[in-house]
């Protein structure tokens, strides 16, 4: 399929599975971030919608105004952190490189590069939309 240029529709009825739409305050900065710092490609970017890739997964991502009769949009803060409680896992991400990135485009480190006792060495990154970004490889 081709994201760049798939209309609605058929990029919805294309969905299956498990998916994940992320709220965002300004689309194209977030995808901006994305691009920057996990080297996930964006799609379609407008102020409002982008779909974005990491490897073969694919995700949406809306800006707040989108939700305007949404029962989601009453429960979003309009300050502090938004994704509290979600870790969004990039399996395949460099840590090191990860918080080095995030740091250039003013990512919060919540946890440097550590190895773990499950096999893998991970950083936590918070975004300015609250989302915890954990990017990780095996040891």
């Amino acid at each position: 399929m081709d994201f760049e240029t798939v209309d609605a529709g058929t990029f919805g009825k294309s969905l299956r599975g498990i998916g994940l739409n992320l709220l965002v305050r300004e689309v194209p900065a977030f995808c901006a971030v994305l691009e920057t710092v996990f080297d996930m490609k964006s799609y379609q970017v407008t102020k409002d919608f982008a779909i974005v890739t990491y490897g073969d997964q694919v995700f949406q991502v809306h800006a707040d105004g989108t939700f305007h009769s949404h029962p989601l949009l009453g429960l979003l803060p309009e300050a502090g952190a938004r994704g509290a409680g979600l870790e969004i896992h990039l399996y395949d991400t460099d840590p090191d490189e990860a918080v080095r990135r995030g740091r250039d485009v003013g990512m919060h480190v919540l946890q440097e590069p550590k190895d773990k006792p499950h096999g893998l060495r991970e950083c936590y990154l918070l975004c300015d939309n609250g989302y915890a970004w954990v990017a990780s490889r095996p040891l």
